[in-house]
């Protein structure tokens, strides 16, 4: 539906994947994989964040079916199950908190003995009764069917190296994210320590005039459709404010 009203508004719209952006001056030169290239005087990009996978047997498979890597977009779907999460940062003891309204029991597997998250979210999570801990354990597999998803997961306990199955009816990811930024990693664009897109306070603007980052590829707090829906709005207006500023200067 916003494709086709995006068409009716005179959009063009290319099926590619971006190969390079040429920033040294503008207008700015976008290089599609296929060759063709486009000169833009504004660019927003919006090309988000991956989760980081274990990249294990079965989680590929069963993603969307019992695997998943956002708590809040998926809990309510775990009423009443046992779910396992994997991780040992403030986005673990997150996930597995939030995952205590709806699941019966959550199991966090964690590789080490220690948490890597900030004493308070550790305590919270310590304290919550429905968390059960693996430490210095991992998850080598994911096992289910087609029809009913996730049904096991296969742990391997670190300290033996002893493996067994457990029973669970979900899987959640919460080893952090990945920007889609690594085509702009040499480019003059402002990227944080972690690949993220450094945008001003309160703006989608970037650090290049004319180029504005909207969502999850400049979010690494709330990464919610709602909330990258929100800045894409922003970028839009943003882009259309810089290129009336543009005409108004020409006009002079």
């Amino acid at each position: 539906e916003m494709r086709k009203q995006a068409l009716r508004f005179g959009a063009e719209i290319h099926f590619s994947m971006i190969d390079h952006v040429d920033f040294s001056q503008a207008p700015y030169k976008v290089t599609l994989s296929d060759g063709t290239s486009f000169l833009t005087k504004t660019l927003v990009i919006s090309s988000g964040a991956s989760p980081r996978k274990l990249h294990i047997p079965g989680e590929q498979e069963f993603w969307g079916k019992g695997v998943s890597s956002c708590a809040t977009c998926d809990a309510a779907f775990f009423r009443d199950q046992h779910v396992v999460v994997v991780g040992g940062g403030d986005s673990a003891m997150e996930e597995a908190t939030f995952l205590t309204r709806f699941a019966e029991k959550v199991t966090l597997v964690h590789r080490r003995d220690d948490l890597r998250a900030s004493k308070i979210m550790q305590q919270r999570a310590l304290a919550n009764p429905k968390i059960e801990w693996k430490w210095s354990h991992s998850v080598a597999a994911i096992k289910g069917n087609p029809t009913d998803g996730v049904q096991k997961v296969t742990l391997v306990n670190l300290k033996d190296d002893s493996t067994y199955d457990m029973d669970v009816d979900g899987f959640f990811l919460a080893i952090g994210h990945i920007p889609n930024t690594s085509i702009f990693q040499d480019s003059p664009l402002e990227l944080d320590e972690e690949g993220y897109i450094i945008t001003k306070p309160d703006s989608t603007k970037t650090n290049i005039p004319g180029v504005f980052a909207v969502g999850d590829v400049q979010d690494k707090v709330y990464r919610q459709a709602i909330t990258a829906a929100g800045t894409g709005c922003m970028g839009a207006l943003e882009a259309e404010h810089f290129l009336a500023a543009l005409e108004d200067v020409a006009a002079e």
